[in-house]
């Protein structure tokens, strides 16, 4: 259940990343995408994140899972900031969609 919260974690981090103008130029190389759009990747962020705390706590309880939830963050944090800025920008998009599905398939195998 970790790796879902982690790619969970990720996969919200980067859609809030895609909120901001800044990151929608530097991820795809092009003008900001309408306002619209960029509060649904606003509310996508969130509700990643927000899922991915519920899974913690559901899954350690509320003296462990909120702890859990903070390394996870941390976790993907640290992977989003190293694959934006100096190694591959490009792969922090297709990761965010590919990752829950892993993690998801590693949270089902005993």
């Amino acid at each position: 259940m970790m790796l879902l919260s982690i790619a969970l974690s990720y996969s919200g981090f980067t859609a809030l990343s895609l909120a901001m103008a800044k990151h929608q130029q530097e991820l795809h190389g092009k003008a900001q995408a309408g306002p619209a759009r960029m509060r649904v990747w606003g509310w996508l962020g969130w509700i990643a994140l927000s899922a991915a705390f519920g899974l913690c706590v559901w899954n350690h309880g509320w003296a462990l899972g909120p702890v859990l939830w903070l390394g996870a963050l941390t976790a993907a944090g640290l992977m989003i900031a190293f694959g934006l800025y100096p190694y591959r920008p490009r792969w922090i998009v297709p990761l965010a969609w590919v990752l829950p599905i892993f993690g998801v398939a590693a949270a089902l195998l005993p």
